[in-house]
């Protein structure tokens, strides 16, 4: 195990080190300057004090490798280019906070009504729960997020009255968009805990397991929930990793300062080391992620060994 860990900390490092030289070089290849309009204001001599701070006035080859050398050895990632004396290291944790806050909660709650969801339309297919249950899992994956957003902000805030239409700072403020966030994350759960529930159940094994006189709710507990649940690990992984970026349309309809959002402005705004940053911090959880899933498969699943 500490060999195949060790091994997998040198593929994603190695990785991470493909996916920032590559973001770098685009980013630098879209034609134009990062700093553009507020350079062009300045004087002559404060312009190319400007250029000199952020490294620009040099060659880009010689700007990688400054910022490679500040990456490895002191884990910085410069400052952001819109907005000076800001440091990116420092946003994206602020910002992925606001996210991971929403998203956590969001998923929590997604994630339990879902395989509960799941349980029982499995246990009862073909009658009107399994019926009513997969129509509300249909329809929260069909519709797209901004719909239930403006749906939610109508109904409970227009209409009602009751939340506020979009802010941050207090708990009213989060529920909307974490009951939008939350649907998406059901309905996706409520599919493969019943397909994969009725897939195993339909298995050799759990007929002999109830042949045998073992009772329904134990052969339902101790083979059919444990083997269904193991291909929803990737998953719910891969979803825990993504929480941390946000949903920049969410966080954009209800206002909310997350990373997704500010992902999306720097952009906008050609913040070089912000994009760079927050694409090697995406990049960083996706790998890490990854390597989870392997090691809880080994865990739910003794029968799968890595090597």
């Amino acid at each position: 195990m500490f060999k195949y860990i060790l091994r997998r900390v040198g593929y994603m490092l190695l990785t991470l080190f493909i996916i920032s030289t590559v973001t770098f070089f685009m980013m630098h290849l879209i034609p134009g300057d990062p700093l553009g309009a507020m350079a062009n204001k300045l004087p002559e001599q404060a312009k190319a004090n400007y250029y000199a701070k952020y490294g620009l006035d040099k060659p880009l080859f010689e700007q990688y490798t400054i910022f490679l050398k500040q990456l490895i050895t002191e884990g910085d990632l410069g400052e952001s280019l819109k907005y000076p004396g800001k440091s990116v290291t420092e946003t994206l944790l602020t910002n992925s906070k606001v996210s991971g806050v929403n998203g956590a909660i969001a998923l929590t709650f997604g994630v339990s009504t879902g395989i509960i969801m799941g349980i029982i339309a499995a246990l009862n297919k073909n009658k009107w729960t399994d019926y009513l249950i997969t129509f509300i899992a249909m329809m929260g994956i069909t519709i797209p997020a901004f719909v239930l957003a403006s749906m939610f902000q109508y109904l409970f805030s227009v209409k009602w009255q009751l939340l506020p239409t979009s802010g941050w700072g207090e708990p009213k403020y989060m529920i909307l968009p974490i009951m939008t966030m939350c649907i998406g994350g059901q309905a996706t759960y409520v599919r493969y805990i019943k397909a994969n529930m009725l897939e195993v159940m339909g298995q050799d094994y759990i007929m002999t397991a109830e042949a045998k006189g073992v009772d329904r709710f134990h052969v339902i507990k101790d083979h059919v929930m444990k083997n269904a649940f193991l291909p929803c690990i990737t998953i719910l992984v891969g979803q825990i990793s993504g929480i941390f970026t946000g949903s920049f349309i969410i966080e954009k309809m209800f206002g909310i300062p997350g990373l997704g959002f500010y992902y999306v402005s720097s952009i906008n705004d050609r913040d070089y080391t912000m994009i760079i940053g927050t694409t090697i911090f995406a990049a960083a959880l996706f790998v890490v992620a990854q390597l989870i899933i392997d090691i809880a498969y080994t865990i739910f699943d003794p029968r799968i060994r890595i090597k």
